[in-house]
């Protein structure tokens, strides 16, 4: 196992639909073991195969650390999800503030959905259909989007994205340096 680069703000693979995953292999199993180590390292609570170069729809999660300060909160530890889609989407909907890896330093409030139900493949590759809400709701949704090639600023409005606009070209620009392994802009 080994922590993996992170690509940040306007890498391609991050705006390139994933491809699915079509078995789990022991190459596909370690690959899962190494993000979930780069995602304990650089203090995420999720991270999405795009998000360290690779067009695979998987992601991980681990967003226990979300609900501390809710002794009664579900706790769901690790979680693998292969090839997940979203079957259905609860009434509500609520505004919480979203970061990213590959967006360093950058939170903003998203409006989601406060319940979903997603259809996926577990780390054995069984398939599952759980439902979820709250914060790992949250958290599934955005990793998601992830494997659909959208970021968490493209759910904001027009006048909110002018003003992260500066950030954003900083980052792009290889102006900001995180605080974890990453890949460096090119070019």
């Amino acid at each position: 196992m080994a922590p993996l680069p992170i690509v940040l703000y306007n890498d391609p693979v991050l705006r390139a639909p994933a491809a699915a995953v079509e078995s789990l292999t022991p190459e596909l199993e370690s690959f899962i073991a190494d993000l979930f180590e780069t995602m304990y390292e650089a203090h995420g609570v999720g991270l999405a195969a795009p998000q360290v170069g690779r067009s695979i729809r998987l992601f991980v999660m681990d967003a226990d650390v979300m609900a501390e300060d809710e002794p009664d909160a579900p706790r769901f530890g690790k979680q693998v999800f292969i090839n997940p889609k979203i079957t259905a989407v609860g009434p509500a909907a609520v505004d919480f503030e979203e970061g990213c890896l590959s967006i360093p330093d950058l939170r903003e409030s998203v409006r989601r959905p406060d319940q979903i139900t997603v259809e996926y493949r577990d780390a054995r590759f069984e398939l599952r259909t759980d439902t979820f809400d709250g914060w790992v709701s949250r958290v599934i949704q955005h990793e998601l989007d992830h494997l659909d090639g959208v970021l968490f600023v493209d759910r904001v409005g027009s006048f909110k994205r002018r003003l992260l606009q500066r950030k954003l070209d900083a980052i792009d620009q290889g102006q900001y340096v995180p605080d974890y392994p990453y890949v460096p802009r090119h070019g």
